[in-house]
Parts: structure tokens; sequence; C-alpha cells
């Protein structure tokens, strides 16, 4: 089928052996690739019940149809199991140039299953799967193993292109349940703890090489179809704003919106958020853009730090969501000091976002005289060493580890522990931003921001943030279109320029398949369904799907809210809107 290869890649860990199959034309047009593929696969893979830790979960890596190939922000990867952190379904993405590299082997899925016997590095190739000894780099940092595995392991075949590695830190090899897998050394697809499955697997890199391209239906077309899409989009003032600022340009606009939280949740603004700012990092700062491969918008922040302590650390970084977990949560104060933490936790290879509410649940548990060790808000030494000792499972760190739900059991803090599913909030407080907290609710991996990424509607004044009635409605149409960029595998960022118009004209003309927004709707609602049924064979409830009640009880000092029946008012609407039932159960099943 044009647009795809044809093939799935199975790696069985335990018994050293690969095997290729086929997909049938009919699978890749209805899944389209990319998530709808490994959603499918998990479906039909993975048994019930099954330990997201056990070598029978199933670790998939998938690129999509528009991949290495002249379509703009594509090039990334998406990876698929079932999450350690939350016990149901775990999607995770990065973009780089390494992406490229994972597609030259000419797979529209990679299946890791099993376990090895003994920490392990992968070499994979159109037409082979090597097995190599981890050796040193077990125990190296993510960074330095990337480099390490490339220079090691990759073939370096006559013919093939540039190799490229995934990797885990220290974290996912001890476990740590919301470790990240990584590449082009800051690039992580971070959450849900994929690199916690990698690491359980024995597996400590996957370097790929190959040469194979995806054929289009209509070469021609697609060229035609980039060349006029650039035109028209790299002067896009969406575009211009994320080349310039990068999401550092997010402290402002959130703080100033009253819906930036500060002091673990207890707050919708903090008073140093220009010292903060993206303004302020890039004033006293070296910084640059940087972009992933075949990017225009070149969102990336490549920076050198110049002023303190932390003066010529080389960083890519830090995101939005990294200044608020650590600035905001964490209520640090210097933007040196949150890349150093960006560094850190990249190299030990965890995420950020759950990394940082985790500190900031620390640090209200030895203030609420809940623990011994000594941690407080904007230190940024202690929170350091508390990010080194839950990687390495140290101490009070090996209960972090394990993820907010058993931390707040432990200390007696479930009352105030934010999480959905046992994933935390990114930087967008529901009670200000109510779409978000539908968002949060009704996302199967967690409380994620990017399966609608409905703060810009709220924020650029498509609808109110107050508004209940009709939010489901608007909700969904963004779901459903983000779904369809993850079976692409395309960056969130060009959500304003792929409108459904435009992904029905690339589409058709790289699959040649029938690609009229109904079309990709129908596609984009049965995905939401598997994923769905998925999460409810895993033990789903409705229950898991509403906010923890502090965000419901505590009122933000503005006066900002979402009470309960909000909630429930836009959750069942939600509901109802996708034909699901009131205990949020599709119709089929």
């Amino acid at each position: 089928m044009f647009g795809y290869y044809n093939r799935i890649l199975t790696i069985d860990l335990s018994a050293r052996s690969a095997t290729i199959e086929p997909v049938a034309d009919e699978v890749l047009a209805e899944t389209f690739g990319g998530k709808g593929l490994a959603t499918r696969l998990l479906l039909e893979r993975n048994k019930p019940g099954i330990d997201p830790l056990s070598p029978g979960n199933h670790l998939i890596f998938a690129t999509g149809s528009f991949c290495a190939g002249r379509i703009w922000g594509a090039s990334r990867y998406g990876v698929y199991t079932k999450s350690p952190l939350t016990g149901f379904y775990a999607e995770s993405y990065s973009g780089g140039k390494v992406p490229e590299a994972i597609d030259s082997v000419g797979f529209d899925a990679i299946l890791l299953t099993g376990k090895s016997s003994s920490p392990t590095v992968l070499t994979i190739t159109p037409d082979t799967v090597e097995f190599h000894d981890a050796g040193s780099l077990w125990g190296m940092d993510s960074i330095a193993a990337e480099v390490e595995a490339v220079e090691k392991y990759a073939p370096n075949t006559a013919g093939y292109g540039k190799p490229g590695a995934v990797t885990i830190g220290p974290a996912g090899e001890n476990m740590v349940k919301f470790a990240l897998i990584a590449n082009d050394k800051w690039r992580c697809a971070g959450r849900t703890g994929v690199g916690a499955v990698m690491g359980s697997k024995l597996v400590k890199a996957l370097v790929f090489q190959g040469d194979r391209k995806r054929q289009y239906f209509d070469p021609a077309g697609v060229a035609q179809y980039a060349k006029d899409f650039a035109g028209k989009n790299s002067q896009h003032p969406g575009v211009k704003a994320y080349k310039a600022m990068g999401t550092t340009m997010m402290v402002a606009l959130m703080n100033t919106a009253g819906a930036f939280p500060a002091k673990y949740w207890s707050e919708g603004s903090c008073a140093h958020w220009e010292k903060i700012s993206g303004e302020k990092y890039h004033k006293d700062h070296d910084i640059k853009p940087h972009a992933c491969a075949k990017c225009f918008m070149a969102c990336g922040r490549l920076a050198k730090i110049k002023k303190g302590r932390h003066t010529g650390l080389e960083v890519e970084g830090p995101e939005y969501e990294t200044i608020y977990s650590f600035g905001g949560l964490c209520m640090v104060d210097d933007m040196a000091e949150i890349a150093y933490l960006n560094d850190l936790c990249d190299r030990l290879g965890m995420d950020t976002i759950t990394a940082g509410n985790l500190c900031g649940l620390a640090i209200e548990a030895k203030a609420r005289g809940k623990i011994d060790f000594v941690v407080e808000y904007g230190n940024v030494d202690q929170i350091a060493t508390l990010v080194k000792m839950i990687s390495a499972r140290e101490g009070i760190g090996d209960i972090l580890a394990d993820g907010i739900i058993p931390a707040s059991r432990a200390w007696g803090l479930e009352d105030i522990a934010v999480h959905v599913k046992g994933l935390e909030p990114a930087g967008y407080d529901p009670r200000a931003l109510k779409g978000m907290g539908l968002t949060f609710g009704t996302s199967p991996r967690g409380a994620c921001h990017l399966r609608t990424t409905f703060y810009k509607p709220e924020l650029s004044g498509l609808i109110p943030p107050d508004q209940i009635k009709d939010k489901a409605a608007m909700l969904i149409e963004y779901e459903d279109r983000l779904n369809i960029f993850d079976t692409l595998v395309l960056c969130r960022f060009y959500r304003d320029l792929y409108t459904w118009e435009e992904l029905e004209a690339s589409v058709y003309r790289v699959t040649g398949q029938p690609s009229g927004k109904a079309d990709l709707q129908k596609v984009a609602r049965n995905i939401v369904n598997m994923t769905r049924t998925f999460n409810l064979q895993e033990g789903l409830q409705v229950e898991d799907d509403r906010l923890p009640r502090r965000l419901h009880k505590e009122v933000l000092p503005t006066g900002k809210s979402l009470t309960s029946a909000e909630m429930e008012y836009m959750l069942q609407d939600y509901y109802r809107l996708r034909g699901w039932n009131t205990a949020g159960i599709p119709a089929q099943g």
C-alpha cells in the first residue's frame, strides 16, 4: 500500500529471534499506521491484566506514513505499551533526526516482547536484527549511551543512510515507573514510563540504520504540496512565535491567564514568573532555535548557559512543561537552575513533568511532617538530590520511583495529590481552563495535555474558558484531528497548519486512500474506541476519568474554580457524543 511498508518486525528477546510479518492493506487502511496500528497490535497481542514490567508486555515503536519524506513536521516516532505508572494505555512521542533512521529500516511497527537474559543492545536493519552485550553502556546516562551505541553498533553498510539510536538512562535500568526513552541527546518519549518497560526487558539501546523509503501514490503531487505548504506557512504568526521563543513563551501567557500551577497546585501564578519567562531566558543566555528534520518551525531551544554556577552547560530546553514543573510547582526562580534540572532528568532518563510533580509532593510532605528528608520550595540542591535518589531508588526515592499513587498513599497525602489515572497534569490549571479538566479526565494515558491541546482554543477566544455547555463537542473535534496526527505521527505544533482540509490533501497524495473529513473522523473514532477498550480490559472505571477532589474543593486565589458538577456535565456530554454509555463504555463493548 502506498505510504506504508506493509511489514512489522517482532523481536522475541527471550528467544533472541526476530520475525518479519506482512501487514494487509485492509489493516493499514483501517488504522492508518502509527498509533492506530500500534493500538490494534496491543489489543491483539497483550494479555488483559498483564504486569507492565513482565516479559509479555509488548513495547511497540512506530513511525508514520509521512516520516522521512517530503511532508513537513513528520520526523517523529511513537512508543506504545501498557504503562507501569498507570496500569493503562501508554503512548509517548519524540522528534529529532533519529526518527528518520528508525523509518529507514522499513517497518510500520517494531514490537519487542520477552526479556533478555542480560543487558542488551539491538541493531536493526531492513533484513536483520543483531543482539549485542550492552557491556559498559549499562549504567551510562542516556546521552553518553546514545553516542556509544551508534559508534559501536551501527553497521554502516554501503548505501545505508545515517544511523540513529534510542536509549534509556539509569532510571530506566532501575525501572523507575516514569522513565523515558531518549534520542538526539535531549529529545524524549517522556511520559507514562515507556523507558521502564524497555529497562524491564534489559534493553539499553536500539540502533537503526537502513535504506528503505516509502513509496508515494503521487510523488509529483507530494513534492508540489510540500513546496506550497512551506511557502504558505513558513511565515505564519504561530510559526514565527515558536521559532522566536519556543514553548518558553507559554510562561508569560499562562501566568497572565491565572492558569500556571504553582506551589504544588495551590496557586495559579507565581510572583517570580518573570524570572523564569522565555523573555528572561533568551536575554540572559545564548539561545538558538533548533529544529527536527523536515521542520521550518524550529521550536527547540539549543541553550548555552552564560551566568551562574552552571555557566557553560549546554542543553536543548527547557520546554514550558519543565519550567512549570520545577519553576512553578517547586518554586525554583532561576532559569539556569531549571535548565540544570532539565539536563539532570534527561541524562538520568526520567520525565520532567512527573519528576517535578513528585518533588513538589515531597516538599509538601516535609512541610506537613510526613517525612524526615529535608526538601524545601526553591532549594535546587535538595531537589536535585531527590531526583538522583529517585533514579537510583535510594531512600524515599524508592517510594517516589513508583509514582504518585503509591507515594501519596504511603505518606497519607492522597487528599492533596494531583493526578488522573496516576499521571500528573501538565501546566494548565483546569480551574482556570475548564476544557483542560475534561482533557485530563478523558485522555486514555492519564492527565495528558497533548491529547487535545485544548488550552489553545480556550486561550485564543474560540470558546470561553468558563463555558461548560458545548465544550465537549469542540474538544472531540480537536481530539479526533489530533488522533489522526498520531497515526501519521505528526508534530502537535503543526496543529494550526494541518486543518482537516490539509490532512485530506496530504494523506491522499501520500497513500491514495479516501481522506475526506468524514473518512478521517471514522479512523480517529475507531482509534478512540480501541484505546478505550484497552483501558476497560485493564480495569478502568468511570471514577478514573474524574479529576482529584482537591481541584474541585480548592478555589484558586483568583477565585477561579471547577466544580464537580461542571466536570460531570462535561464528562457525560463527552460520553454521549462518543456514543458511549454513562459509564464510558463504547456501544460495541
